[in-house]
């Protein structure tokens, strides 16, 4: 900063644009703030100002003295008399004079008024000012910094403006300063430069407005993302790249990479990965690795990172004497030596050391031990290369529950929170039962991801407090939906759910269903504390209605229709703390019937129509009808899974039972049973899961008639997509294939091959398939999910690879039907009928031939045989086939999608083993419906 003389000012004008000059800023660059340091300059002549503000200037004066005996020597010229400030309009001229300490009687010099001016420049509240001292009389002039009227981002498509606002020093209504400017574009770049995008830049501009305020524009170029092109690692010789390169969170871009977020350079990621690398050598034993240096360089072209370390991997080491020094009464140090998973001469693994630490903790914490600490020590031995482990667990006294807060809640009732508590105040602390709680509270789903219990000290060491510190999510669910499936077609279905009803934990729920083949309302609710006790209780009422079908020629075919009415009430009480048992009851009323225009026909020529086997089936007509059936349910569930929606770890096992036969009119047992597993294998992400499930339907009533099952076709078990990927919906199973013969209208015969044998077609597409269900059913599933980068896992992407292996049999075959000719009509007596030909002679000579239907075999010529009157459609020949429990085994590869439109599925699948009927798959997909 440059200086006044004596008598000279200093003035500080940062260049600015008028109000008149916003369009100049467009055309010409406007003025350029970034970077750019405060410009002083010596001003020979006193700095204009607006005789406005400056019309009265404030002055400082000396008090007023007692009159003296002789007259006072007079006043020397660098001695000052006044002070007074011009220029001020937001400041009280008190206020600048403040700032200085220059004052009335004080000797003015140069060197005062330099720290003068150094004092203003320091409180950046001004872009100009100068001092001037007319014969003692000082004047400081001012010019003050402008007010910000707003702050506007321009360029920022990748960084949202609420990203970037938050971090910035300047905001509306604040002083201008250069200094916060440089302050926030270092700032905004450096945001960028997190993002991977070093070639960022940042331009300030300023646009002058009246009433001294401003408007400052950051004009950003985003500038492409730069990614990591190569890491090169110097010194390994016991790893390969590839090997620590895989164990790095940065990867390197490549074209099959496009998911992926951590090909883009980080320097937090950069100091990650030498975590991560120090990390994996200490779990493979070599306890002295180290980075030497970790060093990321720009390519030439300004675009890429080529990042490289220098490692030093040293020796490897074995665990040698692994002991455990116990100072808790309730601990034997030998038998805790004992059961220690490291042994003796095994390599050198820090995982397991923090594993042990974090068993042991847990072990003394089940025991009340709740500040129980585990300090291992360590003793290596360079000379055999051996790592002695002692962990000593610290004395603790054993800790009581103070008492338990709840805090957050403003809808949740108390009661609800203090319900999944697994421990009560008074209680032995008990680590698992902490952990159970908040399994428990986190499987609401009504707060915070990730909720914990916190542990705090009470008012003794012997005393802890449990506190639930919640932070209450929307539980109100209203959600409409449309897509398309290659199973159920077009789809519709619309709910409205609140899971945790007026604050109690009550569901209730509306759904409605539609599709081309089934269409269903539901209303639900449910209590999870019956009278505020641990007993479950819920009602169901709802409405069914689904249209069975069967395939022709690829299409698929409606068949029986099928209304269910109907109720369910039950309860449920805990056996253990991971068992529970239901008991339930429901009501249907069904209603089973066929389209009497596409599936009945006068039989017997009595003017009678009724369900023609020929046209439907005798499986089918076989169910028609209304029945009610009344069900007593029971269940018993055991589950351990971590979360009710996308577990990755734990375990669900369930056996149920059904009884049909308390009154109404169907008679069976139905038995059921699943098992699932799940696991996060090594904590990798990648999920691992295995089921099983299985059922079988007993009978407890015979139905009369030869082939006719005593299940009902309604109550059977089908299987196939979606539960069975690979193979159609009711793919699997008992089937009857309806194959027509080649059959020649104008003999009435059925054409026969170069052997005599009538000539059947089985190709698929002309064929009809009709699922028959079966009484016994077995399905086991294979799946692993793969994790993919952050980017995709913030689409909803989740890949999996599957294996499925299934069967469905079990079912009377029913009477088939082969008819090579067809079946000959008959009349209102009983009489077959016959076509026979009749020729009429006309007026003009022609002769035309006329067919009628008779009784006679025989023409009227008493020589030509008549051809016998076929029924349409009548010669065909069933065939039976599927009715074995010999596994079927598919294979592939599916994708869940979270779609702004919908869930969902995708699989591609390839059947390894099916048997002569199933209906396989090649690719399937749902959009807008659960799965």
């Amino acid at each position: 900063m440059n200086r006044c003389s004596e008598t000279g000012s200093v003035t500080v004008t940062p260049k600015v644009i008028s109000r008149t000059g916003r369009l100049a800023i467009a055309l010409s660059g406007a003025t350029m703030l970034a970077g750019v340091p405060f410009a002083a300059s010596a001003q020979d002549a006193e700095p204009e100002t607006d005789p406005a503000v400056d019309a009265q200037p404030v002055t400082e004066t000396q008090p007023a003295t007692e009159p003296a005996a002789a007259p006072a020597p007079a006043q020397s010229a660098d001695v000052i008399r006044t002070i007074s400030v011009s220029g001020s309009e937001r400041l009280e001229p008190t206020t600048i004079l403040s700032y200085i300490r220059l004052r009335v009687g004080d000797e003015y010099t140069s060197a005062a008024a330099d720290e003068a001016l150094k004092d203003l420049g320091a409180t950046e509240l001004f872009s100009s000012f100068s001092i001037r001292n007319d014969d003692g009389n000082v004047v400081i002039s001012v010019t003050e910094n402008p007010v910000i009227n707003r702050i506007v981002l321009e360029g920022n498509k990748r960084l949202d403006a609420d990203k970037i606002l938050p971090e910035i020093k300047l905001s509306p209504r604040q002083i201008f300063t250069r200094s916060k400017v440089r302050a926030d574009v270092a700032r905004i770049i450096e945001l960028y430069k997190r993002q991977g995008r070093f070639a960022a830049t940042v331009e300030p501009q300023m646009v002058q407005l009246p009433q001294n305020r401003v408007d400052v524009v950051f004009e950003i170029t985003e500038g492409p993302k730069s990614k990591v092109r190569q890491i090169n690692i110097i010194g390994n010789e016991k790893f390969s790249d590839g090997e620590l390169r895989g164990e790095m969170v940065t990867k390197q871009s490549r074209f099959y990479r496009f998911f992926s977020s951590n090909t883009s350079y980080d320097p937090d990621r950069l100091a990650f990965d030498q975590q991560k690398l120090r990390q994996f050598y200490l779990t493979e034993g070599y306890a002295d690795f180290r980075v030497v240096s970790a060093v990321a360089e720009l390519t030439p072209d300004q675009e890429d990172f080529i990042i490289t370390y220098v490692v030093e991997e040293g020796e490897r080491y074995k665990f040698g004497d692994v002991i455990v020094e116990s100072q808790l009464r309730d601990f034997d140090s030998d038998v805790m030596s004992g059961n220690l998973a490291m042994q003796t001469g095994d390599y050198y693994d820090a995982k397991a050391v923090e594993d042990t630490v974090e068993q042991l903790t847990e072990l003394a914490g089940r025991f009340g031990y709740a500040f129980a600490d585990v300090q291992p020590r360590f003793n290596r031995n360079k000379d055999d290369l051996t790592m002695d482990i002692t962990f000593i667990l610290r004395q603790a006294p054993r800790v009581y529950v103070e008492r338990v807060d709840v805090n957050g809640n403003t809808l949740t009732q108390d009661k609800v929170i203090r319900r999944e508590f697994r421990i009560s105040e008074g209680d032995a602390f008990n680590s698992l039962g902490v952990q159970r709680t908040t399994a428990r509270i986190n499987s609401l789903g009504y707060f915070q991801e990730n909720f914990e219990v916190n542990q705090v000290e009470g008012s003794a060491p012997d005393r802890i407090v449990l506190e639930a510190n919640v932070e209450e999510q929307p539980t109100g669910e209203l959600q409409f939906s449309a897509g398309f499936s290659s199973i159920e077609q077009f789809i519709l279905a619309g709910s409205i759910r609140q899971r945790n009803f007026r604050g109690r934990g009550q569901t209730i729920g509306l759904s409605l269903n539609y599709s081309q083949f089934s269409r269903s309302a539901q209303v639900s609710f449910t209590e999870p504390y019956l009278f505020d006790r641990n007993i479950s209780s819920g009602i169901d009422i709802y409405r069914r209605d689904f249209n069975s079908f069967n395939r022709f020629g690829g299409d698929r075919n409606t068949t029986f229709e099928q209304a269910t009415t109907g109720g369910a009430v039950r309860v449920g009480v805990p056996l253990t703390e991971f068992m529970s048992l239901v008991g339930s009851y429901t009501l249907n009323y069904e209603q089973v019937s066929l389209d009497e225009n596409l599936f009945f026909s006068d039989i017997n020529g009595d003017g009678i129509a009724e369900c023609d086997p020929l046209l439907a089936g005798r499986f089918l007509c076989d169910a028609l009808g209304d029945r009610l059936s009344s069900i007593l349910g029971l269940s018993l569930s055991y589950n351990t899974l971590n979360s009710r929606l996308r577990p990755t770890r734990g375990r669900n096992v369930s056996l149920s039972t059904e009884f049909a036969g308390l009154g109404g009119d169907q008679r069976y047992l139905r038995f059921r049973g699943r098992a699932q597993q799940f696991w996060n294998v090594a904590n990798s992400g990648f999920i691992f899961s295995v089921s099983a499930e299985g059922g079988t339907i007993i009978p407890l009533r015979e139905r009369e008639g030869e082939g006719v099952d005593d299940v009902l076709l309604t109550d059977r078990f089908f299987l196939g997509e979606p539960q069975f990927r690979g193979f159609d919906l009711r793919g699997v199973g008992p089937r009857i294939l309806t194959q027509p013969f080649s059959f020649n209208p104008a003999t009435g015969m059925t054409d026969l091959d170069e052997n005599g044998n009538p000539i059947v077609i089985t190709d698929r597409d002309s064929v009809r398939d009709d699922a028959l269900g079966g009484r016994n059913y077995y399905l086991a599933r294979a799946e692993l999910e793969i994790p993919l980068g952050t980017g995709a896992r913030e689409l909803g992407l989740r890949p999996s690879i599957w294996v499925d292996v299934g069967a469905l049999w079990g079912v009377e075959q029913p009477i088939l039907q082969d008819n090579p000719n067809g079946i000959q009509n008959l009349d209102a007596s009983g009489n077959p009928l016959f076509v026979e030909t009749v020729f009429v002679t006309n007026a003009d000579g022609s002769v035309t031939a006329t067919q009628i239907a008779t009784i006679n075999p025989i023409a009227a010529d008493g020589v030509t045989a008549n051809i016998p009157s076929i029924r349409n459609g009548s010669a065909i020949r069933e065939v039976f086939l599927g009715d074995t429990p010999s596994p079927r085994i598919t294979a592939g590869i599916g994708v869940n999608w979270n779609s702004p439109f919908g869930p969902f599925r995708i699989d591609f699948s390839q059947t390894i083993r099916k048997v002569e009927g199933d209906d396989d798959r090649t690719f399937t997909f749902n959009v807008g419906t659960q799965f």
